[in-house]
């Protein structure tokens, strides 16, 4: 047990739905970190380095949501290889010398959930949608992915975004247009990334056999396109697994003890959902 007095926050806007405080609080719990609290602040781009420069030395670390995550790096003193690989930081650990050093958990997150439902590697992949979350996909495509993933898009403009990142992870990207994005649906891996009900068109021309779905969406749950797959074989990995993964490792960092309780925060996780 340890009764030190320390602190933690997710901060975004808007804030109010995020899981994360769940999450990190089961955590504590499970770490015997009686001491530790962790809370949510609704915070934009124009109150984050007001923030900053307050947190005293009882600040252990945060964790960034958007607008954010881009808007954190000129107040840090470090960023991370990973996190500036993507431009974007959705952890921040607070040093004993009040170093401020963030890193992206969301990349070796996806990389960890895919990983826990048997995904070591893939020849190829798509990716439907081209937002932030598309970019941290890609990074994490880098990783398991040997050959071209293909990027499903609405506009030229994201197309050039998509094979821009691409070119700076090292990622063979191919764009289509989101009108083709059928065709997503027989990769070996299908990263979905868009917004709530975009893809529930799609859910109509899920293949007989399908692979891997790893829908980032965790609410509602399952998307109609989650629950196709499901009904026809395929794997399903959920955007609640991301967020436990990515907040294991935050877990991790801000509190120094290995491994966190993934466990324990994925049951918090569900609950708090099903409450919902």
């Amino acid at each position: 047990m340890s009764a030190e007095k320390r602190r933690a926050a997710v901060l975004g806007s808007p804030i109010a739905h995020s899981l994360s405080p769940v999450l990190h609080r089961a955590a504590y719990e499970e770490l015997g970190l009686t001491g530790w609290t962790y809370d949510r602040f609704e915070i934009d781009e124009a109150a984050l380095p007001e923030f900053i420069e307050k947190a005293g030395p009882e600040w252990a670390g945060l964790s960034l949501t958007m607008p954010l995550k881009r808007a954190i790096i000129p107040l840090l003193d470090q960023v991370s290889e990973t996190a500036a690989s993507v431009e974007a930081v959705n952890t921040v650990v607070f040093g004993a010398d009040g170093r401020r050093v963030g890193d992206n958990t969301d990349i070796p997150g996806m990389v960890a959930a895919l990983r826990e439902r048997g995904i070591e590697q893939v020849e190829s992949a798509a990716i439907l949608g081209a937002g932030a979350t598309a970019s941290s996909a890609l990074a994490a495509l880098a990783r398991i992915c040997t050959g071209e993933v293909v990027a499903y898009v609405r506009s030229d403009a994201r197309a050039a975004e998509m094979r821009e990142w691409g070119d700076r992870l090292d990622v063979q990207v191919r764009t289509e247009s989101w009108e083709d994005a059928s065709e997503a649906l027989h990769a070996p891996l299908v990263i979905a990334t868009t917004p709530a009900g975009t893809t529930d068109a799609l859910s109509a021309t899920v293949p007989e056999r399908p692979a891997t779905l790893f829908d980032v969406l965790y609410n509602p749950w399952p998307t109609e396109l989650a629950a196709r797959w499901s009904a026809y074989g395929g794997a399903v990995v959920s955007g609640l697994d991301l967020l436990v993964h990515q907040a294991v490792l935050q877990v991790e960092q801000m509190t120094g003890h290995t491994p966190a309780p993934l466990a324990a925060m994925r049951k918090a996780g569900e609950h708090a959902l099903t409450a919902r």
